[in-house]
Formats: structure tokens, sequence, C-alpha cells
């Protein structure tokens, strides 16, 4: 890493829910709501640009775990912003506490797990598998 990744270290990112993000459109005929997978997505992509800055060249992160209870529904047209900060380092392993609000409420929370590795060694393993 090119610099230290501490505990604290946080980062929000803002969304405007689409018709592309909603249930509906994931396959749940009738529910125009922002849709479970791709709040985790937002999960997923806010931790990635968290610890993202303080990477070494060659390092990336994988998600491994993903516990998230949402809570509300957030209609189409709502601005959803989700947070993640960095609650638990182990290694290689960072573990993020994660809560999303849209503009009335909280709407969900919980906890992401991503590990550090070496983006040519996992390149590797890939092609490995694909022999």
């Amino acid at each position: 890493m090119s610099a230290k990744l501490d505990i604290g270290r946080s980062y929000s990112l803002q969304s405007r829910v689409e018709e592309w993000m909603t249930a509906e459109k994931t396959g749940n005929k009738g529910v125009d709501v922002l849709s479970t997978s791709v709040l985790v997505q937002m999960v997923e992509t806010a931790a990635i640009h968290c610890i993202e800055p303080i990477l070494s060249a060659g390092q990336v992160t994988l998600g491994t775990h993903i516990d998230l209870e949402q809570s509300k529904l957030v209609p189409v047209g709502f601005i959803v912003r989700t947070e993640v900060e960095v609650v638990m380092l182990d290694g290689p392993r960072v573990s993020f506490a994660v809560q999303v609000f849209d503009e009335q409420e909280a709407v969900a929370e919980g906890t992401h797990e991503r590990y550090i590795i070496d983006k040519a060694k996992f390149l590797a393993k890939l092609r490995e598998k694909l022999a």
C-alpha cells in the first residue's frame, strides 16, 4: 500500500434511483423501488472507492462477505447516500460498517468485507481455473 489504511477511513457515495435500478427491472414484477441487488452494488462501489486510493500499484480488492438489511423502500427519483467506514483491519482483510440513507430516512445498514490482493496472482489463479 502506498499509504496507511486506518480504522475510521470513510467514503460516501450518492446516486439517484433510476428505472433500471428497480426490483421491477431485476425480475420482481410490479415493484418499482430500488432493488436489493443494486443496493449491494452501491455498497461494493463505495467500499472500493474508500480504499482504492491507498492501494499499491498492482493491488485490487475483492468482496468476500456482505450482511445487509434493507428496511425501507426507496422510490425512483430519490437520492440515495451510501456510507462505508473501515471498522476492522486484519492483514489483507478489511471490514466496513455500512449505512444507507435516502432523502427522508435510513434505509439499510450492515457490514461488508473485502480482501486486498495482488492482481497478478489473482489473474494467474483465474487463468489456471479456466485452463
